[in-house]
């Protein structure tokens, strides 16, 4: 086991920091404070790829594309028991590589106008294996937020400022459209989350 960490940039489900929390530490008793110090969470932006919704499912996947970029977050002080959680949780439909990402000193609208570039990074991303399996559109990670993410997190992993890319106000909104869909289930842990590759993980009730 390497004492080494790593980083990785997250452009899907994983920018949720309860999602990424649930699958690195599913079953940990540690308190979440500990844990939320372990790890930066910053914004970034990966040229030269696009995301695009899969058919069928709640998660995007990119691909290179020399035409796009990709917004993200960039997270720090993974270790290699992270890292193989990750490796499991995106299963065999995607590819882990290294890539550079450009930190965002600003973050600016969802077509990407205003933000602006900083340093230079290099770390993991995961690259879907089927592109034929894209459908022609952009993912919704708001539409994510409201409607799907409260079935995949533990739910006691909930952060107040966990909303990188919205307004401060939109947090009650979507916790108001959450409870309006019936989306908070009962008990410490969600059931039967549904990992990318397709399996599904059964978590304590």
């Amino acid at each position: 086991m390497s004492d080494q960490t790593h980083a990785a940039f997250f452009y899907g489900t994983l920018m949720a920091p309860e999602v990424f929390f649930t699958v690195c530490y599913r079953y940990s008793t540690d308190n979440i404070s500990l844990l939320r110090s372990l790890h930066d969470f910053k914004p970034a932006i990966l040229h030269g790829f696009c995301r695009r919704r899969i058919q069928g499912v709640s998660y995007p996947g990119i691909t290179p594309d020399d035409d796009h970029e990709v917004r993200g977050m960039y997270v720090t002080g993974l270790t290699d028991a992270n890292m193989h959680h990750l490796d499991n949780f995106e299963g065999d439909e995607y590819e882990r590589r290294t890539v550079k990402v450009r930190l965002l000193s600003k973050v600016g609208d969802d077509e990407g106008r205003g933000n602006v570039e900083g340093e230079e990074v290099e770390c993991e991303v995961y690259v879907f294996k089927h592109p034929t399996q894209l459908e022609d559109k952009e993912w919704d990670y708001h539409e994510f937020r409201t409607q799907k993410m409260k079935k995949w997190t533990r739910e006691d992993y909930g952060f107040d400022d966990s909303d990188h890319f919205a307004p401060p106000e939109v947090e009650d909104e979507e916790k108001k459209a959450a409870d309006d869909e019936g989306e908070f289930d009962v008990g410490v842990y969600k059931t039967n989350v549904k990992l990318h590759g397709g399996a599904n993980v059964a978590m304590p009730s």
